[in-house]
């Protein structure tokens, strides 16, 4: 016969109501009393009837995750540490794909709105007006992308885009493409905006060759455009594009690093197993997924707040960049061989 509340509490010494708290009010007990409590439950082999607990507390202790591409490699660390945070706080967390369309997303949002405490929305593709109105439904956490009056976790790719941008120019790089990323993308403005800036700043020519979907797919499509446009360098949206790129560009003769050099962002799993591995601008995505998981459970009851966490990345140098037309060959270094078939800039 299963275990129940009263043989945990008769089990750890303490009241029903003791046990009950420990679930699902963990704060209001002492660290002490719930060790042993969830220690003797563990032993019993008690699971808390997480139904009869909801109609309790009003909670069902179930968060939605939501995320534009689950098949993008950029998604599954934050996945898995957002369920992992949200387990050791004894939340589940239901994860949904949109497939990079606003209409879905809005739908998978109301879907959830009664089933889940609530929900994260990473990298929506709806308006700021759509998500402000979906959060009168059910209590939201962006991530990667801020809307006012909301919570929400960004990771500064603004400032990655500009690292990544200098990087490509002390290399000797003066003129320098930038594969864009889906329109409506937060994170795709914010890294055309930064790249801008740090080309102009520089004394360098960027060419925006976008928006595009951040597939290897949009990545490998433009590889023409970027032979034509007559660059050393690209920095693409997203690791996959630029994988797609390098891939796309070796068919055609035209080797990574010697005659183009290529930068992604994200540094996911992908870019350590591409060849030439991927210089790459580093996101915290498993660091995002549990201060997603953090910010929902603390402001959850909040619909309206300014709480805003800010996350940094890095530059990850590998081999896919390399020394630009513009760079004086020391010892060592290879001079970059003239890329054939170059014609004419193209632009957005």
């Amino acid at each position: 016969m299963p275990a129940t509340i009263r043989d945990v509490a008769k089990a750890s010494g303490v009241h029903v109501s003791t046990v009950s708290r420990a679930f699902s009010a963990p704060q209001l007990v002492n660290a002490e009393t719930r060790a042993h409590v969830l220690a003797a439950a563990e032993e019993l082999g008690y699971r808390p009837n997480r139904a009869a607990r909801a109609l309790i507390t009003g909670r069902t202790h179930n968060i939605g995750l939501i995320v534009a591409d689950i098949a993008n490699p950029f998604f599954p660390p934050l996945i898995k540490a957002a369920e992992s945070h949200a387990r050791g706080r004894d939340y589940h967390v239901f994860v949904a794909d949109t497939n990079e369309d606003a209409g879905v997303e809005e739908e998978l949002v109301l879907a959830l709105a009664k089933q889940v405490d609530g929900v994260l929305l990473c990298s929506p593709r709806m308006s700021n007006t759509q998500i402000e109105q979906l959060s009168r439904e059910v209590p939201l956490v962006v991530v990667n992308r801020p809307v006012p009056g909301l919570p929400a976790v960004v990771m500064d790719v603004a400032q990655g885009a500009k690292l990544a941008v200098e990087h490509l120019v002390s290399l000797g790089h003066r003129e320098i493409a930038l594969l864009g990323g889906p329109r409506g993308s937060w994170t795709n403005r914010e890294i055309r905006r930064a790249a801008t800036l740090a080309a102009r700043t520089a004394g360098a020519e960027l060419v925006v060759l976008g928006p595009n979907a951040p597939t290897e797919e949009s990545g490998s499509a433009q590889a023409e455009a970027v032979l034509r446009a007559g660059v050393s360098a690209v920095l693409a949206y997203n690791d996959l594009m630029a994988v797609g790129l390098i891939d796309a560009l070796d068919h055609r003769g035209v080797k990574v690093p010697d005659q183009i050099s290529v930068v992604g962002i994200d540094d996911t799993a992908l870019s350590r197993r591409t060849r030439p591995m991927l210089t790459t601008v580093a996101t915290p995505t498993a660091a995002a997924g549990r201060a997603a998981v953090d910010m929902l459970l603390q402001h959850g009851d909040d619909r309206r707040t300014t709480a805003l966490v800010t996350l940094q990345t890095e530059l990850v140098i590998r081999d896919s960049s390399g020394p630009g037309p513009h760079r004086t060959a020391g010892p060592g270094r290879r001079q970059q061989p003239p890329v054939d078939g170059v014609a004419s800039e193209s632009r957005e």
